[in-house]
């Protein structure tokens, strides 16, 4: 980006409004010769009074630093490369951890087998790969036997099997004449199939890529929480207010939790002590540093524990877009309103991920997983302070290839080490990929499309023992 032609903005806008240098830097609370720097291309001004600024000079953010054009690249889906996307409820959904892949989406699957089946003898369930090789320290087992648990069940751990996908299980419903099977498919962040069955949840997105969806935007004027309320009409903020309120008492649930969590780690839970520490001398980015990571471990502890989550887009990867949304509400005074706004922005970058490559650990490795929320996360925290599709674009993307080639490899198949940790390092990943998008976006050669094309291929390319298997 050429700063001399943003400082030269600036000053331009800032003479046509009739204020001095001085009289601008009290207005935002920093000095005139503040000011000075960015006119003369010294320096930026700070990307969290970047709005503040833009409304002072009567304009936009993204006009300000002349957001660029999205790259045109656009990649077909590997999948099939067809339609468009599902609600963002089907990538927010609130529900019980530790998993969504292996906890949630199983509990659907063998829910609706067994409504599918009410007279059934009995039952027989076989786990394939992932939700074979890490099943009990997920509690797949458990859920299953639950819905089972009026009639007799035979479960089977087949954790060798080379199948497709990885997240596969077969049913058998026993009658004292016949039996019938079905297959069908966790595929992460909560989400199902059942073999030969046409998707259960409509798309109501016509787009499906960042390209196709930032041109749309573009022509109509609009923002992109704009364009998921003209898809999928007002109801959907009520959900992602609701959506909200459950991070917020995620949060609030952890950072008030002691103990150590179940599952035989002996991990401590660590969110109340980060929370409740200061340490002398403590500085305003170790302040933060301390307060995000408590907001990511609570979620990520509380999810590790069996309690009631959001999905974002996984429950592995729950506490990095509450965390900072948490953090930047208390710090800036963010209203609900904002952040349900932000949310529909970084729930667009996660639906794409997820219609064009993977949310699953099992499938890409936690790369799907931790590098998607982070994804999210900068492109929510773009909307919070007004970047243009550019930036907000290119937030994502940086977010995403800094997470290239991350496996999943819990340790004895738990969602607790390394997975809680990483939640807390993905959440101040976002903002540091928010500070780039400010000063480069217009720099970029990798259009977000192309990395989310490339991440499925890694995920794909990764050898199966670190896509959630814990071997």
């Amino acid at each position: 980006m050429n700063e001399q032609t943003v400082g030269q903005r600036i000053a331009a806008l800032r003479a046509a409004q009739g204020l001095t240098q001085a009289q601008l830097g009290e207005q935002l609370g920093v000095s005139g010769k503040a000011v000075s720097k960015w006119e003369v291309g010294k320096c930026y001004p700070d990307i969290t009074i970047c709005p503040k600024l833009a409304r002072l000079l009567h304009t936009k953010v993204d006009e300000l630093l002349r957001d660029p054009e999205p790259a045109a690249e656009n990649h077909p889906s590997l999948r099939d490369g067809h339609g468009g996307m599902q609600s963002l409820r089907s990538l927010y959904r609130i529900g019980v951890g530790p998993s969504s892949s292996h906890t949630m989406g199983p509990d659907r699957i063998c829910r609706i087998f067994r409504g599918r089946h009410p007279d059934a003898a009995r039952f027989s369930v076989v786990l394939y790969g992932s939700l074979a090789s890490t099943g009990r320290g997920h509690g797949t087992d458990r859920v299953i036997r639950a819905v089972f648990a009026d009639r007799p069940l035979d479960l089977q751990l087949n954790p060798d099997a080379n199948l497709p996908f990885p997240n596969t299980m077969d049913l058998t419903a026993v009658y004292p004449d016949r039996t019938v099977t079905a297959r069908a498919y966790s595929l992460g962040g909560g989400a199902i199939a059942f073999d030969g069955e046409a998707a259960d949840e409509p798309d109501v997105y016509p787009h499906r890529s960042f390209y196709e969806i930032a041109q749309s935007v573009r022509a109509q004027g609009i923002r992109l929480y704009d364009y998921v309320r003209a898809c999928e009409g007002d109801a959907i903020f009520d959900y992602l207010r609701t959506v909200w309120a459950q991070m917020q008492q995620t949060i609030r649930d952890g950072l008030n939790a002691e103990g150590v969590l179940p599952g035989g780690l002996g991990v401590e839970r660590k969110a109340k002590f980060l929370h409740r520490s200061h340490y002398i001398g403590e500085t305003a980015d170790i302040q933060a540093n301390r307060l995000i990571a408590a907001y990511a471990y609570a979620c990520s502890e509380q999810n590790a524990a069996g309690g009631t989550v959001v999905t974002a887009p996984t429950c592995g990867s729950c506490g990095v877009l509450p965390a900072v949304l948490r953090y930047m509400q208390d710090k800036h005074g963010f209203s609900d309103a904002q952040i349900c706004n932000a949310l529909a922005t970084g729930g667009i970058v996660g639906n794409l991920i997820k219609h064009n490559a993977s949310i699953s650990g099992a499938e890409c490795g936690c790369q799907a997983e931790i590098g998607s929320a982070c994804s999210m996360t900068a492109a929510a925290l773009g909307e919070l302070f007004e970047m243009g599709l550019g930036q907000i674009g290119y937030a994502a993307e940086v977010a995403m290839e800094h997470h290239l080639g991350l496996t999943c490899d819990p340790i004895g198949g738990l969602v607790q080490i390394p997975c809680i940790e990483r939640n807390a390092v993905a959440a101040m990943r976002a903002i540091n990929a928010l500070s780039l998008a400010n000063f480069l976006s217009e720099t970029s050669k990798i259009s977000f499309d192309t990395v989310v094309h490339t991440m499925y291929e890694t995920g794909r390319d990764l050898n199966r023992v670190y896509r959630e298997t814990a071997e």
